[in-house]
């Protein structure tokens, strides 16, 4: 199989749709793999690592595309991308498509595109495993970031996340235990914060609180989320619903009852965010501040350590990748269902995606 690996063009997306040491894996099992010219860079890998790879180096975006049959990206394509494949062409990546806007999903619907989105691939317990080293990554950052922009010179109430000797450590609440929230949990506790973990499903609070016993943990109720973001210094968003918009749990008035100049962090930003006050930010531009409250929704956190991210991503994406290369889509939907559940296009066919409000959750 012809398989393509183009440049990022979205802007501050600085992962690659295959390391190095993917495009190995694939090269020897016969693929023909092109790669365009500094697609890796942003990752610190370089053309000559690819070509020591197996790969072919080409310098256009439309050669890369027009050569694949299969396209391996990390981000969702942009208009122009989807115009440039060859109709039946597979396209791998994160495309969250429920956040789309309508005009480019009818182009991957008229192109025939089979578009794999690797945040959809579940196993049959219910982990998405390509996801999953992406969410950590977030939750991880989250820390980071929060210590950052409650910073005074940035605007925010200046609070040192550990508190020192006599000054209490600042009050975090995170909304959701699954891989995000947990390792969003780990960050914070790294730093000496308090923190508070709510969640709908009481087995991953249950579980979240046998790993980090100095965790409080509280059903995530409306009074509970009213209660918690009102004491809360940070407040991180942290849910998500496979294929769907991730919900509303954050109403206006919930955030307008939040300190002067704390911060939300809105991890499900990539799906539309999970508050009412919630849009789209940019590394350039990471915060904005509404009901006095800083937010700060970048979508694709994981970029700010794209070399790190890239090798989490391919280490977790490979054995999926080899799966669609080596089997025909009509195969894959028959007896891999971890797959099935991830396409959300073929055959001019949409699959598997819900979408919401169409038109708001893109900004290119």
């Amino acid at each position: 199989m012809n398989i393509g690996i183009p440049l990022e063009r979205r802007p501050f997306e600085y992962r690659v749709g295959l390391s190095p040491a993917g495009v190995e894996i694939l090269a020897q099992k016969g693929h023909t793999i092109y790669v365009e010219h500094d697609a890796g860079k942003g990752s610190g890998f370089t053309d000559v690592q690819y070509e020591h790879a197996g790969a072919h180096v080409v310098y256009s975006s439309h050669e890369v595309f027009g050569r694949a049959e299969l396209i391996l990206k990390l981000a969702r394509p942009l208009g122009e991308e989807i115009e440039w494949m060859n109709p039946g062409t597979i396209l791998m990546g994160f495309l969250q498509l429920a956040s789309a806007r309508e005009d480019r999903l009818q182009a991957l619907l008229e192109h025939k595109i089979t578009a794999i989105a690797y945040e959809q691939i579940t196993l049959p317990d219910g982990t998405m495993p390509v996801l999953k080293p992406l969410s950590q990554i977030g939750g991880l950052l989250s820390g980071q970031i929060a210590a950052r922009f409650l910073q005074t010179n940035l605007g925010g109430k200046g609070i040192l996340l550990g508190g020192v000797a006599g000054v209490p450590p600042a009050e975090v609440v995170i909304i959701g235990a699954g891989s995000a929230g947990s390792n969003a949990a780990r960050s914070f506790l790294g730093l000496g914060a308090h923190v508070t973990v709510l969640d709908i499903n009481m087995k991953a609070l249950e579980t979240l609180a046998e790993k980090f016993p100095m965790v409080t943990t509280i059903p995530a109720t409306a009074r509970n989320l009213t209660r918690s973001c009102a004491f809360a210094d940070v407040v991180v968003g942290a849910v998500m619903s496979p294929g769907t918009r991730a919900p509303i749990i954050l109403t206006r008035e919930m955030i307008a009852k939040m300190k002067p100049r704390s911060l939300l962090l809105d991890l499900s930003i990539d799906l539309g965010g999970c508050s009412e006050t919630s849009r789209p930010t940019s590394h350039d531009q990471p915060t904005y501040i509404e009901e006095g409250v800083i937010h700060f929704c970048v979508p694709n956190i994981p970029a700010m350590v794209a070399r790190s991210a890239t090798h989490a991503f391919v280490n977790a994406a490979v054995p999926y990748i080899v799966d669609v290369v080596e089997h025909p889509i009509d195969e894959l939907i028959e007896k891999h269902p971890e797959i099935d559940v991830a396409i959300n296009t073929h055959n001019g066919q949409l699959r598997n995606v819900h979408q919401w409000h169409v038109g708001t959750g893109e900004t290119l």
